[in-house]
């Protein structure tokens, strides 16, 4: 039986480690925080998981929390104009449901799952030392903690990096007492506001440690009037100022907040970092080589909701080749095979998130405006969120967008 060490307990170790739990691998997970230490931590993403990524999760029978989370039918996009009214409103219709599980239940509940089959379950902060040694005592190790001196051994991948710097302020809150979307009252969607110069507020639905919820998340351009987060440490401030924002640069979405309180002590959250591409394997000191997974190799902003989902199509992706690979050497030559076979999907997101960071062009934003008159238009971007790779055929190049929506009789719009 094949040994794997799985290190970090998120989306992607977690569920790397129930499938090759399920294929018979002799699995071990280490995490430096047990199942109740992180279900009762503090809140620690925006995760909104479409239907590709979902479905890994479902095929795995993992997907525990199905039945209970919000299913989420639409994605809506809206643009503010320069006196926060609605330049651009309208919403597309998602071909499958989405979903959002706060980790805090998601990762928790999985945590016991392993340990209840029969895995190897180690509450412990591993360091390269630690990795140095495992590495000559397991077949295959596999690194999916994304922070701290482990992914200092994945080097920085300029070519595929464009960014240096963090592009946006991350500024999360969970809460309960929201009022439904007018436009919309019986739907669930996500609703994406686009502020042009300042940032973007996102409004998901979510099912937490307390129940349903709605997640209400900026994203704003350092030095920009929502960069303002920084140092603040009481959960209830944060709220507050996040309202404050709301009502200045998005009072659509105000109007439905004025009576929310937070979910729980824990369930806000704010930081920054770069998006970042890296070398997928790392040399450890003592010449074993160990493989990176999800955002410790493909980092990207949270602007396009990929990170739960890139990390599952990650997960799924390394099973299957892990899988396929049988007996063999897992050597450092498999190892980014892997990679690039992951990265087939993964760059297809990264483009994009990174292309939603900078100003959209002129195209870009003739598009939206036509997606509020033709719902093929606003169904096919909502849909690129499961599918990023489409966005190649309508959305970068001008000429594509053109054509498209004269194809879909937008063609009067300009």
């Amino acid at each position: 039986m094949r040994k794997i060490l799985v290190v970090g307990a998120g989306q992607s170790g977690l569920q790397l480690a129930l499938g090759l739990q399920a294929h018979g691998y002799e699995v071990t997970l280490m995490s430096n925080r047990t199942a109740d230490e992180i279900r009762s931590g503090r809140v620690m993403s925006t995760q909104c998981m479409f239907h590709t990524a979902l479905q890994h999760e479902r095929d795995l029978r993992i997907n525990f929390w199905e039945s209970q989370a919000p299913r989420v039918e639409g994605l809506g996009v809206s643009v503010a104009a320069p006196d926060s009214s609605r330049a651009t409103d309208w919403l597309g219709r998602l071909d499958g449901i989405a979903q959002s599980v706060d980790q805090r239940v998601k990762m928790a509940g999985w945590m016991e799952t392993f340990a209840q089959r029969g895995g190897q379950l180690v509450i412990h902060g591993a360091a390269v030392s630690d990795l140095d040694y495992f590495s000559r005592t397991y077949d295959l190790v596999l690194v999916s903690a994304g922070k701290g001196e482990l992914v200092a051994m994945f080097g920085r991948d300029a070519a595929r990096s464009p960014y240096d710097t963090p592009l946006r302020m991350l500024s999360v809150a969970y809460v309960h007492g929201l009022g439904p979307r007018a436009e919309h009252p019986e739907l669930e969607a996500v609703r994406c506001n686009l502020v042009p110069g300042v940032g973007e507020l996102f409004v998901m639905p979510t099912l937490t440690v307390t129940g349903r919820a709605d997640i209400l998340f900026w994203e704003g351009i350092p030095g920009g009037p929502v960069d303002v987060f920084q140092g603040i440490t009481d959960p209830a401030d944060h709220l507050s100022l996040t309202l404050e924002l709301m009502e200045r640069f998005t009072p659509w979405e105000y109007s439905r907040a004025t009576k929310v309180e937070l979910t729980d002590a824990n369930a806000t959250l704010s930081g920054r970092y770069t998006p970042t591409v890296r070398n997928p394997v790392g040399r450890l000191p003592g010449g074993g080589v160990v493989l990176g997974v999800a955002d410790v190799v493909v980092a990207n902003d949270p602007v396009t909701g990929q990170g739960s989902n890139s990390a599952s199509k990650c997960a799924a992706s390394y099973l299957d080749s892990i899988l396929a690979h049988g007996d063999r050497e897992f050597d450092e030559a498999w190892m980014r095979a892997t990679f690039e076979r992951h990265w087939e999907s993964a760059r297809h997101t990264t483009r994009w998130t990174n292309t939603m960071l900078a100003p959209p062009p002129e195209h870009v934003l003739h598009m939206f405006e036509a997606a509020g008159r033709l719902q093929p238009v606003a169904d096919r971007f909502a849909n690129g969120f499961d599918d990023p790779a489409d966005f190649e055929n309508f959305f970068y190049d001008a000429e594509k967008t053109k054509a498209y929506l004269a194809e879909v009789g937008g063609s009067a719009a300009g």
